[in-house]
């Protein structure tokens, strides 16, 4: 273990002291934790697609410290400590790549990611077997990540086994046919709150197919579109601000005249 690490380590123990440490750090438990966490795996993502590689030094040690405190508050209860959290993720990588620790060969990425797949799916099976139900092939994926991140894995879990389209025209067909639906919700003398809900989920699920079928990562395709919309949305409040027009006040018109020009100057 590097000296930084184990320096780390200590100072996590420092900061949970009941005594002596932090009354914050003290306080906090996995469930509390927990939002911090994801929080900064995402902002591991924004320096990676900003390229700023010090932003990625500083982010993925905000990560680290997510890791550590995870793991000295599971020390407290005696459940593992870090030493078992490596432990763990490193048995797991040998087992699943032996054609790098072990005697196994693929002849291509294709081959390696199918053994992968499998050694995943015995994983599952396992896990199954030691809660005593029967394993699922949608078993393991996360119920709390994000929304499109989810719907990408479930469809590409049920893929598997062959429940899904033999190309990308069935799922646009799919996508239109659930536009359909939602516009005759939408549209209705007295639209259901609940029925809304869920043909706008039918229409996002249906447009992460369509990305999955492309090899889009939809999570990334949204932030990508939220980072245009920010663009755009600047250049219509910056150029009403140039023609002496105070945003709340303007026309629509006017605010769509400055987005198209944003659009023409390739914001």
């Amino acid at each position: 273990m590097t000296a930084q690490l184990t320096r780390l380590l200590d100072i996590m123990t420092q900061l949970r002291d009941p005594d002596t440490g932090c009354p914050w750090d003290v306080q906090q438990d996995f469930a509390s934790i927990a939002p911090y966490t994801i929080e900064e795996a995402y902002e591991v993502a924004d320096a990676i697609e900003s390229g700023d590689m010090a932003a990625l030094r500083e982010e993925l040690g905000d990560l680290l410290l997510q890791v550590v405190f995870h793991a000295r508050m599971a020390e407290e209860l005696r459940a593992f400590d870090f030493n078992a959290v490596a432990k763990s993720i490193a048995d797991k990588m040998v087992r699943r790549h032996p054609h790098v620790f072990g005697d196994a060969s693929f002849d291509d990425e294709k081959a390696q990611r199918a053994s992968w797949e499998s050694q995943k799916a015995e994983e599952r099976a396992a896990k199954a077997a030691e809660d005593g139900r029967k394993p699922s092939v949608l078993d393991g994926i996360p119920s709390a990540l994000p929304a499109l991140m989810r719907s990408e894995k479930l469809g590409k879990r049920a893929a598997r086994v062959g429940f899904e389209w033999p190309d990308v025209s069935g799922a646009v067909d799919k996508l239109d046919e659930e536009i359909a639906e939602l516009k005759v919700e939408a549209s209705a003398p007295a639209p259901d709150t609940a029925r809304l809900k869920d043909e706008i989920g039918d229409v996002l699920f249906s447009v992460v197919n369509v990305a999955r079928h492309l090899d889009i990562d939809p999570e990334d395709a949204l932030r990508h579109a939220n980072a245009k919309f920010e663009r755009r949305f600047h250049a219509v409040e910056q150029g009403l601000a140039k023609d002496g027009e105070d945003i709340a006040e303007a026309s629509l018109d006017a605010m769509e005249a400055h987005w198209q020009a944003a659009k023409t100057d390739g914001l």
